[in-house]
């Protein structure tokens, strides 16, 4: 049973870090049926191989985040704590989009210190009244997680900052990743404390918990467990600056469903994966998955949506028709444009307020009749660079009202303090224009918000003056680099970087026919009020219920250590071959045919020397040599370089070039497939793969007697991939009434002659032996690429002919644990190697050229 301390997985992961007291576990389970308090031991599994079906509880969702949807405050008074939910936070916003039935239940901290005596009436307290689930981080951890590493490091990173020298950023501090490992694994002990692991779903929330995943997973193999990022995530170049990069990585992956915002952050995130992990993505029926070590890790791609609730009851409040009528009247004969920003350097304020001074300058006719007011929500980070993006604001801002301002006009309107919801629904709502114009955000919600106001109720209406039938008009400028862009197509996107352009937007903004301005809104309302908050955690939800649907299907056991731990997910009748088993069979039976590949299966696939060792070539030499062996190498390569490596193997049978040649043994001659015998098709995709290679820097052309292969090992990952996918389409466009086929493998496009495989090698062999009069009562087959598993669906095939007197044992094997119709997997050319030495340990003829070999007796499991 995994172990639920503290100390012993993170010093795996990071070494020596904070000494975190244990968390305490006196906190009741949370009811999952009314009358019942389920009881921890009783109703979870820390077995992660575990096939318990489910126990029918309530349907349940927890959900995690930095912060928990509260507010706190304490009574002067009595000195009690009070609290409140936080009506504008998102994470209470996205019960809606659960069923009325569903519980749900809030980890996360809370935004006030709470004394350690207190602690545990305040967490009773929350649990009761609020179903939430407090974490109590000690406040030096706390800093260290929160300011230290969530805002010094990851948060520049993910926005595209490098620390390139100590007055821009800070350098890493692995003391800080340390508490940000240590914060991760107080969430995951809370999390553990509350959970029912056959039933409830397990919704993480941004990057402070990228690393949680790891911990749950490790302590429940089949949580069912999604994550969503709220920020931008960085292109590969960025990320990979970072040195806990690969930690990160496998955390998320760790999830069964990763959300983004837009396509560009989880294209960034699966050029990671590429890069730095070596995973591939495939992309069926409209689901990315990406295969990671059986299990597939989905990625969900949906913007955030606002709740159109919420922000249609605050512009029926009477406050709100108030201000709206004082904002009417202080700027009435100009034209209101609005801005809403936090205060960071990613934000844009300042390149905004220059585009401002650039359109005055530019069109003079506009001076005393357009107002920027700029509203700057409180900074969420302290630190130099907030104070300087904050100082060069008021000094833009000051320089434009002094040269295109007068005594009872000033353009540029700074809004400094904290404002009111209904105060930013009034401004919202009389505002001819929103602009967002930051360098760099993973949503930003303002664009939804000023539209749903612009459209809005009949209160408003009211204190407006306008009927209801009123056509409704809005205009946005928005930043080509934050991620609610790719969802407002009627919106003016601009690179906040060039002035001119922007201030050239403001202006077609602004004096845009209002016949245009009334299609643009509409077209904006439409998408804003059908994709809400509800429909985008109805979405996540649904999604992640689709991503669990194979848990228990499938043997699931874990592997690595720290925070490199992942799990292993295969099909139940898929195991690890087991040498004392196959040994066994090996013993006692007398008519073996065994089947090898060659490239990642006798030599390993990164290795730059191709061929075979000394040791490899003594323990095939000895295997041929047993009478009771008839031993095959299979391969794509070509006959000339096999039949020279394996020279000493002189009763080895050779399959070359998937089997377009075969010979039976060194005297023999070689046979070439009647299959393929027209070979015209190759002047056709030669100049083909003439252009790719020279397109592609790194790859190169192999050319064989019955084919031509493209590899792209050496180009980059990213744009290799590319290119093999489109050279495959083109060569399937090319070759379509040619005799050949094309084939896609491991940094491989390859075409050969239609006809030939793998599968037709062995079948042979098998053929022949059975017309010999020795049916075959042993057959092994081991092969790690897709062309091999050919040979083990013909395998499967030949000896399930009822012309065979006694069905043979069958050892179909796979190098590497992944889909397969192979039954069993070894996990590299290592324990190929291995288990071959066993097989040449039990044979007649003992091979002299090796040492005594001492074979491990495994259980076949």
């Amino acid at each position: 049973m995994a172990s639920r301390s503290c100390a012993n997985f993170l010093h795996l992961a990071s070494g020596n870090l904070l000494d975190i007291p244990q968390t305490p576990r006196g906190l009741p389970r949370v009811m999952t049926v009314p009358g019942i308090i389920s009881d921890m031991d009783s109703c979870s599994s820390n077995d992660g191989d575990s096939d318990v079906a489910s126990s029918g509880c309530r349907e349940r969702k927890i959900i995690v985040a930095n912060m928990l949807p509260l507010h706190a405050k304490r009574d002067g008074e009595t000195s009690k704590w009070h609290f409140s939910w936080d009506e504008d936070s998102l994470l209470l916003h996205l019960k809606d989009g659960f069923s009325p039935e569903t519980e749900v239940v809030f980890v996360g901290s809370l935004k006030v210190d709470i004394d350690v005596n207190e602690q545990e009436e305040v967490a009773q307290k929350l649990l009761e009244d609020f179903n939430c689930v407090p974490t109590f981080l000690p406040h030096d951890l706390q800093k260290k997680f929160y300011l230290g590493f969530c805002k010094q490091h990851l948060w520049p990173l993910f926005h595209y900052m490098l620390p390139m020298c100590p007055d821009h950023g800070d350098r890493f501090d692995r003391i800080l990743w340390q508490a940000y490992v240590s914060a991760n694994k107080i969430f995951a002990d809370k999390v553990m404390e509350v959970i029912n692991p056959d039933d409830d779903y397990v919704w993480i929330h941004d990057y402070h918990l990228m690393v949680l995943p790891t911990f749950l997973r490790k302590h429940l193999n089949r949580i069912k467990l999604g994550f969503f990022l709220h920020s931008p995530f960085p292109s590969s170049e960025i990320y990979r600056t970072l040195p806990v990069r690969d930690e990160i990585l496998r955390g998320l992956l760790n999830c069964d469903l990763i959300g983004f915002h837009t396509f560009d952050y989880a294209r960034h995130f699966l050029s990671c994966c590429s890069r730095m992990l070596g995973l591939d993505y495939e992309s069926k029926r409209g689901h990315i998955g990406l295969d990671y070590f059986g299990r597939t890790v989905f990625i969900k791609i949906l913007p955030v949506g606002v709740h159109m609730g919420r922000l249609e009851s605050v512009l029926n409040l009477s406050s709100t028709a108030a201000r709206v009528k004082e904002i009417q009247k202080q700027f009435e004969g100009k034209k209101l444009i609005l801005g809403i920003d936090d205060m960071d350097i990613f934000k844009g304020i300042s390149l905004k307020l220059l585009a401002v001074e650039q359109l005055l300058q530019q069109h003079p006719d506009l001076q005393g009749k357009i107002v920027l007011v700029q509203i700057v929500n409180p900074a969420r980070g302290f630190g130099k660079d907030v104070q300087e993006a904050k100082k060069e604001t008021y000094m833009t801002a000051k320089k434009i009202n002094e040269v295109y301002g007068s005594p009872n006009y000033q353009p540029v309107i700074l809004i400094d303090r904290p404002v009111p919801r209904y105060e930013k629904s009034a401004y919202y709502a009389l505002a001819e224009c929103c602009i967002v114009n930051a360098v760099r955000d993973g949503m930003n919600l303002v664009p939804y918000k000023y539209i749903v106001c612009r459209q809005g109720t009949p209160g408003m209406d009211e204190a407006l003056g306008v009927k209801p039938e009123y056509p409704r008009t809005s205009m946005l400028v928005v930043s080509e680099f934050i991620g609610c862009s790719p969802s407002l197509s009627g919106a003016i996107r601009v690179n906040p970087w060039d002035i001119d352009a922007v201030a050239e937007a403001l202006n077609t903004a602004i004096t845009m026919p209002e016949s245009e301005k009334q299609l643009r809104h509409e077209k904006h309302y439409r998408y804003v009020s059908t994709h809400d908050v509800a429909y985008w955690a109805r979405s996540f939800v649904m999604d992640l219920d689709r991503a669990c649907q194979d848990h228990y299907s499938k043997r699931c056991w874990g592997i690595g250590l720290g925070l490199s731990f992942r799990v292993v997910s295969l099909s139940p009748s898929f195991r690890r071959l087991a040498i004392d088993h196959i040994c066994s069979a090996y013993r006692r039976t007398n008519r073996r045919a065994i089947f090898l590949d060659y490239d990642g299966t006798l030599v390993p696939e990164a290795s730059i020397i191709k061929t075979p060792s000394p040791e490899v070539i003594c323990i095939i030499k000895t295997l041929c040599d047993d009478p009771k062996n008839t031993v095959f190498i299979v391969s794509g390569r070509g006959r000339a370089s096999l039949s020279d490596w394996l020279a000493p193997c002189e009763k080895l049978g050779i399959g070359a070039e998937h089997g377009y040649f075969i010979r039976w043994s060194k005297d023999s001659e070689w046979e070439t497939s009647p299959v393929g015998a027209d070979l015209e098709w190759k002047k056709i995709v030669e100049p083909v793969m003439s252009l790719y290679r020279e397109a592609t820097d790194g790859s190169s052309i192999e050319t064989k007697e019955g084919g031509l292969v493209w590899h792209h090992l050496d180009a980059d990952p990213d744009f290799g991939s590319c290119q093999a996918k489109e050279l495959l389409d083109h060569l399937e466009s090319v070759l379509a009434n040619e005799p050949a086929v094309v084939h896609r493998g491991q940094h491989i496009v390859e075409v050969k002659p239609q006809g030939v495989s793998k599968g037709l090698v062995a079948e042979k062999v098998l053929s022949r032996m059975v017309n010999g009069g020795k049916p075959p009562d042993f057959v092994m087959c081991v092969g790690d690429d897709k062309s091999d598993e050919d040979m083990f669906q013909s395998i499967l095939t030949s000896v399930s002919n009822p012309s065979l007197p006694v069905a043979p044992e069958i050892f179909a094997c796979t190098v590497g644990r992944k889909p397969s119709k192979a039954r069993y997997y070894l996990d590299d050319t290592a324990d190929v190697l291995k288990l071959l030495k066993g097989l040449a340990t039990a044979t007649i003829s003992k091979p002299r050229c090796l040492p005594e070999i001492k074979v491990s007796f495994e259980s076949n499991a």
